[in-house]
């Protein structure tokens, strides 16, 4: 059977996974970086990403999503690390024979027509096979690899070091909430039942919604560890981008723009692994969702809140910027600290406000890279002058009808954190 449940054992095991994998290439790094050594960058993000992929979870995720950040890494590693998103390496049939056994029963090879031995995608928790059901309709099975839990918590507990170590050494930074929302995160991808779940919400969502595309689970051949749902025909979306002319770029782009803001403008959800990856573009432009592991759904006031931040860039309005900022917890704000807030949000909403065509990394606004370290330092600035305490939570709804805040905050008087997302 295929290992599954959280164990001191995977934990162990994970450890001294990731240390064999990664060690030699972080000395590496380490030796250019302070003793002036030579390293070949293009091999090195090979080697990365040949790394990544095979050790998989969550660091693999990181991996991911840090090639998606314009200058957040090197070219050379961006390149490499991209084909992560859906081109990682896959595990191989004994694998999925167990997997599918272990889910199934062993008789399961005749619940389909047809089953692809090899791997049509690999991700970071699972890889996608192609199948045929029974009334010959197509389907993707999406099997998690095995001892997935064992290394969500073993990555879990190694990020929560790091950024322990990174708290002591910035107080003005408070970490605990942060690491609690990623750790929810990743342990609800884990469960591919709720996954199926936002897969049916989305379905809903977007079904007016002409030109987007969501695949339909089965649940008769579905299990926590198993997600079959419709085969979306598609290419990748940047395949698609590098030949397609400028009217059907735009017209992807839009579906695009749609389907993450209508169900967030509309119903409070957000679909919180937007990477390009998971996204596929049919032969007659319709945009395909895939992923609906990581899906965050929000109150309606915080959905207000954003509007309202919209409205006060676009009329200049104080008391509005007061509302919408009190509306996400933000309390007793002085007038410097919602002008270094404004400044961030004018960044981030830019390209509404200002009604031009732009290309993403040279729209005339300030780099993606410089803007933050100003807003931060000065938000240290105000805070460092001010003796009032000014908090923003963020909150968010759990299906439990509880919430979770992520909290920035001024460090008191007493010494203690604050915290800051």
């Amino acid at each position: 059977m295929v290992t599954d449940e959280n164990s001191f054992s995977g934990r162990v095991r994970r450890y001294a996974q990731v240390s064999t994998a990664m060690g030699g290439l972080a000395a590496r790094l380490a030796g250019e970086r302070y003793l002036g050594l030579n390293l070949d960058r293009g091999r090195h993000a090979a080697e990365l990403k040949a790394a990544l992929g095979g050790i998989k979870g969550p660091l693999m995720k990181v991996a991911q999503l840090l090639a998606t950040i314009p200058d957040g890494l090197p070219k050379e590693y961006v390149q490499e690390l991209a084909q992560l998103q859906a081109n990682a390496p896959a595990m191989g049939w004994p694998f999925v024979r167990r997997r599918m056994a272990g889910e199934l029963g062993t008789d399961w090879q005749t619940r389909f027509r047809d089953f692809e031995k090899t791997a049509a995608r690999a991700a970071s928790l699972g890889q996608v096979h192609r199948a045929t059901a029974l009334d010959g309709r197509l389907l993707a099975c999406k099997l998690q690899y095995p001892d997935m839990a064992s290394a969500v918590e073993a990555d879990l507990g190694q990020l929560k070091l790091a950024m322990g170590l990174y708290e002591r050494y910035d107080r003005a930074v408070t970490t605990g909430e942060i690491h609690a929302e990623i750790a929810d995160r990743l342990r609800e991808e884990l469960d591919y039942e709720r996954e199926a779940a936002h897969m049916r919400l989305y379905g809903e969502i977007l079904r007016s919604e002409p030109g987007v595309a969501v695949p339909v689970p089965l649940p008769d051949l579905s299990t926590r560890r198993l997600l079959t749902m419709t085969w979306l025909v598609g290419a990748p979306i940047l395949d698609v981008a590098k030949r397609a002319p400028l009217a059907e770029r735009n017209e992807i782009a839009l579906r695009m723009f749609r389907m993450w803001y209508v169900p967030f403008y509309h119903y409070g959800v957000i679909h919180g692994d937007p990477h390009l990856g998971n996204y596929t573009v049919a032969p007659d432009r319709t945009v395909n969702l895939l992923d609906f592991g990581c899906v965050r759904i929000f109150p309606a006031s915080f959905v207000r809140g954003v509007i309202d931040l919209y409205h006060t860039l676009q009329r200049e309005d104080r008391d509005l910027a007061v509302h919408a900022y009190q509306s996400w917890g933000f309390g007793n704000l002085s007038r410097e600290m919602i002008e270094v807030l404004n400044r961030w949000a004018l960044f981030v909403y830019g390209p509404l406000l200002d009604d031009r065509k732009r290309l993403i990394q040279k729209s005339g606004a300030e780099p993606t890279a410089p803007v933050w370290p100003r807003v931060y330092t000065a938000i240290s600035a105000v805070w460092a002058g001010s003796d009032r305490h000014a908090s923003s939570s963020l909150w968010t709804a759990q299906p439990s009808g509880s919430a979770r805040c992520l909290c920035i905050s001024r460090p008191r008087s007493t010494g203690t954190g604050s915290s800051m997302s």
